[in-house]
């Protein structure tokens, strides 16, 4: 699980990367508090998986820099997420899904407070000024994704 959760935050964080320091990345679309921002759909054939995805949803792919073991989503031309190649067999616990907070920090210590606990490393700032993620393990140790368009301040 580990393995997965760095492919994921590489992708996460490849996102924009290797643009200049003065061009900003556009911001993902702000869907509300409550309501999923993102996800991650693990696989351990990404080009089988682009061949599904992409005629059955219209879905175009596009490559994460830095890394051969993830490809972007985009819907009609929105990155909504990421096919990311799993560590071992697939399981009902593979993938991601984040759901968008007003601040992931007080989201984050809320989890904590129900019984989540907060993965290493956990929450940060994504490159380029997009905001910030979290990521924390909900009390069965399911993966819960928390994001935030507004930057951890400091």
């Amino acid at each position: 699980m580990k393995r997965a959760l760095l492919l994921t935050v590489t992708a996460l964080m490849a996102i924009g990367s290797g643009l200049p320091a003065q061009v900003r990345a556009p911001m993902p679309a702000d869907v509300g508090p409550g309501r999923v921002a993102w996800f991650d759909i693990s696989t351990t054939n990404v080009t089988r998986a682009k061949e599904f995805y992409g005629p059955l949803f219209g879905w175009t792919f596009t490559a994460v820099a830095g890394t051969d073991q993830a490809v972007e989503i985009n819907s009609r031309g929105t990155a909504i997420g990421t096919l990311r190649r799993a560590d071992g067999a697939i399981s009902g616990f593979n993938g991601v899904v984040y759901s968008q907070v007003d601040d992931v920090r007080s989201a984050n210590d809320k989890a904590k407070a129900l019984g989540a606990t907060v993965v290493p490393g956990f929450p940060f700032n994504l490159p380029t000024g997009i905001g910030a993620i979290s990521l924390v393990l909900d009390p069965s140790g399911h993966p819960v994704g928390l994001y935030s368009r507004t930057r951890i301040p400091g």
